[in-house]
């Protein structure tokens, strides 16, 4: 099941390695809306920036998929 909305507390998985990022910040700028995601376990690890993107249906963050669509989470 995708994630309907995109928010704080999600766990998302990096597609090409398989790592698990949790999303602790969501914020808008004039060109867009960001995630802020911190791997999980990495905490001393600067988090990443990702563009939600709104393409379909559903939003999503490119590059990542929500955990909860392959049961991992």
């Amino acid at each position: 099941m995708p994630a309907k909305k995109v928010q704080v507390g999600q766990v998302w998985k990096k597609d090409d390695t398989g790592e698990s990022f949790l999303i602790t910040k969501i914020y808008g700028e004039a060109l867009g809306t960001f995630a802020l995601l911190r791997k999980t376990g990495a905490e001393g690890e600067p988090p990443i920036r990702v563009r939600v993107s709104h393409t379909g249906a559903t939003p999503a963050l490119p590059g990542f998929s929500y955990a909860q669509e392959s049961g991992d989470f």
